[in-house]
């Protein structure tokens, strides 16, 4: 007779129940930790639940290598990165079944994806910055979500593979700091900031969450009775299973000092709902539970919550019974999952100066120098949480093959990545004097930003202590000046570069992000004009380091452009085309709105180019600046519409009531009357937008009533 867990015919509950109820107290507590031990007598095989898959199946063997989640960010396509998900999920799920085939079920050879990372990107010296969708919550919301249900899919009964939310919460470093740090944010700030995208993934039906290393108010994030009992679960009626981040439950003891040992650190995390322990310090609830710090049936109800992920993805099951496990390996790295990501890198180039129509390039130049310590770099198509692709097309090597080739085209590294003191010799130069035009690759790589351990250039844990150019970069490039008759600048890496000096001198400045494996054919794609540039900011880049507050202070006064005083180099959304757009008057279908109401607001957006484009439409709530702590501008709603050449089409946004409400000082969304500012354009509302060539914005008032 089937054992009831195997059947895969009889209700969840009930097979859950079989289950548990045959499983010892130390197999128990095994299957709480990230690698769980094959339990032979009941025929269930290990499992390792620690798998990544920020911008494509990482660590596992060869994957399609998608833009690092920074360039998806500059995207803002919902359907670019749902589409990008189920690719993802389709070669993980090849993968899995692969893996297991051969006996295989270690690290990186599962189906619990620790991805999406939807952290608010505060602060551009935070080197982990990259791997989430930006500083906005709304933005970091709405993608995150579509990267949800790609991995997931829609199956009635069945995971596609599990998504995690991660790191629950008011997590963006200093990465250094990290393991002992109390994160004391107010109540507005948590409400508006730090929580949002959380709530929104998690009522999206997001498998899974991350508890942060730090503190919160206190308590330690994966052991948080405020996070994960009041919040989580509580008011956001969260169903799934809560996972720390590697270690940290060790860090109670160790640095935050909460908890006297690891008993008592295991037994507090659990107590609180965290679920599942990435590391081994859960050994200790046998300790605990002798001690009496905690119940068998508390452990219960974790265990419970972890099986069900695993029923859900079929692990029990005949594989006749999983949707997925058909998907064949062919599907890894296949042509369509790299025309995709290649859609994708394209769609991340942000242009940021074009002057005198700089770009795009005649692919006939007579001549070419390409030059820069990123323009060969491999790591600079990257990031960090990478799987290996077969092929990583560079930046020089897209651009070698896009040329004609009766061009002269000579490649120089010109400068060291960071290195100071660089030799004085330099054979660059006298390269680019015979150049028609110069193509310099600058910026970081995956040395010098991420996580510490990776990043192993950086001194401070994987973050930069300034935002600026690497110096020798600096100088560099300041004497390329001197020699070159037209200089391209691509910049490189995850997050702000302040360049307002090398902004000025050069003709053009694009940036590309970590394209992945299709980057430099992307980059071509967008150099040559194959493709106009339709990419946008998802973070503000200030002018200098100085225009930054304390890293390690989690205020938003300040900070990103909803509440920075200074003026920003580039503002948040902002990014251009190759076509001259303007946006017509906004209408309303109301001037006045209720709680109970919507509001439909409409313009029209013309090309008056011979070229047709893509163009991200942006629509921002300007706040009465008589609220207390009022944001300077809220992004709302944006649409990314194709716009055929000397055509005008129509947008329309339809916004709830519930939109305009406001964070009133102690986290609550309060109704506050009055005019509300409405700007929809290409950029969040700014003077330095339009100074920097976006097109002006359509805006209206609407007034809310009692």
């Amino acid at each position: 007779m089937e054992t009831p867990f195997k059947n895969p015919a009889l209700p969840l509950p009930e097979r859950i129940d079989d289950l548990v109820s045959r499983l010892t107290l130390q197999e128990k507590i095994g299957q709480l930790m990230h690698d769980n031990a094959e339990i032979e007598r009941l025929g269930i095989p290990a499992y390792n639940w620690w798998n990544e898959a920020c911008h494509g199946v990482g660590r596992n063997g060869r994957a399609t290598v998608f833009p690092q989640v920074i360039g998806l960010g500059a995207t803002w396509n919902r359907d670019l990165i749902h589409r990008i998900a189920s690719a993802i999920s389709d070669e993980a799920r090849a993968k899995h079944h692969a893996a297991v085939a051969a006996g295989k079920h270690g690290q990186y050879q599962g189906l619990t994806f620790w991805t999406p990372n939807i952290n608010i990107f505060r602060d551009p010296r935070w080197g982990r910055g990259q791997e989430t969708f930006g500083e906005d919550p709304f933005l970091t919301s709405e993608l995150g979500v579509e990267m949800v249900r790609g991995l997931q899919g829609d199956h009635r009964d069945y995971l596609k593979v599990a998504a995690c939310a991660k790191h629950y919460a008011v997590h963006s470093g200093p990465e250094n700091e990290s393991h002992s740090f109390d994160a004391k944010p107010t109540a507005k700030d948590m409400a508006e900031t730090y929580l949002p995208a959380f709530e929104k993934l998690v009522r999206a039906g997001v498998e899974a969450v991350m508890g942060a290393y730090n503190r919160v108010y206190g308590e330690p994030a994966c052991g948080s009775r405020r996070l994960l009992v009041d919040i989580l679960r509580g008011q956001w009626g969260f169903k799934g299973h809560v996972v720390s981040d590697c270690g940290a439950i060790d860090d109670f003891h160790q640095y935050h000092g909460v908890t006297k040992n690891a008993a008592e650190s295991a037994a507090l995390a659990v107590r609180n709902g965290c679920d599942l322990n990435c590391g081994c310090t859960y050994n200790d609830l046998l300790v605990a539970v002798k001690e009496k710090l905690i119940s068998e049936t508390e452990i219960d109800l974790s265990l419970r919550r972890l099986l069900e992920t695993k029923f859900r993805l079929g692990l029990f099951d005949p594989l006749a019974s999983v949707p997925y496990s058909t998907i064949p390996l062919s599907v890894v790295e296949c042509p369509a999952h790299r025309t995709l990501a290649r859609q994708a890198a394209i769609e991340s180039i942000v242009l940021l100066k074009n002057s005198a129509s700089s770009l795009p390039l005649n692919p006939d130049l007579a001549s070419v120098l390409i030059v820069g310590p990123t323009a060969a770099n491999i790591g600079a198509l990257l990031g960090n949480y990478y799987g290996a692709s077969a092929s990583l097309v560079t930046i020089m090597e897209g651009i070698v093959e896009r040329v004609s080739d009766a061009t002269r085209l000579k490649y120089r590294p010109g400068c060291p990545i960071s290195q100071p003191g660089a030799p004085g010799i330099n054979y660059t130069f006298p390269a680019a004097d015979g150049s028609e035009v110069v193509i310099a690759v600058m910026g970081l790589d995956h040395t010098l930003e991420g996580e510490e351990g990776d990043a192993v250039a950086s001194a401070v844990g994987g973050d930069r202590t300034t935002i600026e150019l690497p110096e020798n970069q600096r100088v560099f490039l300041k004497e390329l000046r001197r020699h070159s008759k037209k200089l391209i600048l691509i910049l490189t890496g995850g997050s702000a570069l302040a360049i307002p000096e090398e902004f000025d001198y050069c003709d053009a400045v694009l940036q590309v992000w970590y394209p992945g494996c299709e980057g430099g054919r992307a980059v071509a794609d967008v150099l040559f004009g194959d493709v106009s540039p339709s990419g946008k900011l998802p973070i503000t880049v200030p002018r200098q380091t100085a225009d930054l507050p304390a890293f390690n202070d989690y205020s938003m006064e300040n900070r990103t452009y909803r509440f920075g005083e200074k003026e920003p180099l580039f503002p948040f959304g902002f990014g251009l085309s190759y076509a001259q757009l303007k946006y017509g008057s906004l209408a309303f279908d109301q001037k006045t709105l209720r709680a109970d109401q919507a509001v439909k607001i409409q313009t029209s957006l013309k090309n008056t180019s011979d070229r047709a484009v893509q163009e991200t439409v942006q629509c921002y709530l300007v706040p009465p600046r008589t609220w207390p702590g009022a944001p300077k501008a809220v992004l709302v709603d944006f649409k990314k519409v194709s716009v055929p050449a000397l055509e005008t089409i129509s947008v329309e946004f339809t916004l709830a009531a519930e939109t305009f409400r406001q964070v009133d000082p102690s986290g609550k969304r309060v109704w506050v009357p009055g005019s509300y500012e409405l700007v929809v354009g290409s950029a969040s509302p700014t003077p330095r937008a339009q100074a920097l060539g976006a097109p002006e914005p359509a805006t209206g008032t609407i007034l809310l009533i009692e």
